[in-house]
């Protein structure tokens, strides 16, 4: 027991070496933050732990150094004069600010061996917070407004909408930024509009062509993509898609027969056991001895299988309708089986087993038509063509 203790508290001193070693090794190599998360952590856990007291040294040397490196890095940025640094000097800002309330909360933290406090000197970065993002919301509001105005293709308003997007966040309400996300996203849209063309000689289903059509059921989460089954007059269209039908057979209807022959022994009474006099044999409680009689039953089985199938097979193809040319163009094709079976018979029923005898529980039903059965093949249609338009990308 004594060893297993033992060998528990070594693992554990090894385990809390291991953490301070690889949190001195981040400092080392200026990886400050990492040493500054690493020390919160375990010091979050317990500050006054006696093996945690090595995290206060190393968060506080980290804190020190991480500090003079992100103020000269500011100052350089600053000295640079370019207003593509603001967003870098706003985030170091606002790490700086961010670094100190995390160590506020665990303050004071004790340094045994030294008796003394640790020691961070905490700055005031609200006002330097404020016009690093009063400039960035400047710097960004302009880049993305004349993204907007010299834009060349939907490409560039939809990186105006990001940075417009990303203004928000940072600055709810700044001057017209609500507006200017809704204009940015309305050009930045792909129109496409949507059309079923049957190049075959067999009839669609009305109800299957309105479901391919209803892009509300797909689920879809295309961002930057509208799809209209029903063009509207003031839209410009990029796009157009075709939902080809160029092929579809249906098979006759068949009913296919199969008979089987079934014996089996089956119980069929009983006799009394008799011994070699010919008297009945009884038990010990004076019962007579019964044996039970098997004979041979024999059934005819005629199992029926009604069968018919519907094979669809088109192509849906993307068009530019700024070029004329087609972009892509995909393989769509399902198959549909209708399959019915049931049974009837002759003979003893008793030779057949229980999945054949659950057969004769059905009868013959009528054959799905052909527009019934075109439909029962769309709704893996529907499946296959989310999948193109999930895949398929404009820009």
């Amino acid at each position: 027991m004594k060893k297993l203790l033992l060998t528990g508290i070594s693992a554990l001193f090894l385990l809390a070496c291991g953490g301070v070693k690889k949190t001195q090794e981040a400092l080392n190599t200026g990886n400050y933050g990492s040493a500054i998360n690493k020390s919160l952590s375990n010091l979050a856990d317990n500050k006054t732990k006696k093996g945690h007291q090595p995290y206060i040294l190393l968060l506080e040397e980290a804190y020190q150094k991480n500090t003079e490196r992100e103020l000269s890095r500011i100052a350089f940025l600053e000295k640079e004069e370019n207003p593509a640094n603001y967003e870098a000097i706003y985030n170091t800002y606002h790490n700086l600010h961010t670094i100190q309330e995390r160590i506020r909360p665990l303050l004071p933290l004790f340094i045994n061996e030294e008796n003394r406090e640790a020691q961070f000197s905490f700055k005031n970065y609200q006002n330097q917070l404020l016009d690093a993002k009063d400039q960035l919301s400047e710097y960004l509001y302009d880049n993305a407004s004349d993204l907007m105005e010299n834009a060349n293709n939907k490409g560039d308003f939809r990186r105006a909408y990001d940075d417009f997007k990303y203004l928000d966040e940072l600055n709810p309400g700044f001057e017209d930024t609500r507006n200017k996300i809704e204009e940015a996203y309305a050009k930045g849209l792909d129109y496409v509009k949507v059309g079923v063309v049957n190049q075959t000689q067999q009839i669609i289903p009305g109800r299957l062509q309105e479901e391919l059509l209803n892009f509300n059921t797909y689920g879809l989460n295309e961002h930057w993509t509208r799809y209209h089954a029903n063009p509207l007059p003031n839209v410009n269209y990029d796009y157009d898609m075709q939902v080809a039908f160029r092929e579809i057979n249906i098979s006759p209807e068949q009913v296919n027969e199969k008979q089987l022959i079934k014996e089996k022994q089956v119980k069929d009474g009983y006799r009394y056991a008799t011994d070699q006099n010919g008297n009945v044999v009884k038990d010990s409680l004076g019962n007579k001895i019964k044996i039970d009689k098997y004979k041979t039953v024999r059934c005819d089985f005629y199992q029926f299988t009604q069968f018919k199938t519907a094979q669809v097979a088109g192509l849906v193809s993307f068009t530019d309708l700024r070029t004329k040319q087609e972009i892509n163009s995909y393989p769509l094709a399902s198959e549909f089986v209708f399959e019915h079976v049931y049974a009837n018979y002759e003979g003893d029923k008793r030779a057949l087993d229980n999945d054949l005898i659950a057969l004769l529980r059905l009868a013959a039903v009528p054959f799905p038509t052909n527009e019934q059965m075109v439909y029962d093949a769309g709704e893996d249609l529907k499946a296959r063509l989310k999948g193109i338009i999930t895949q398929q990308r404009f820009n």
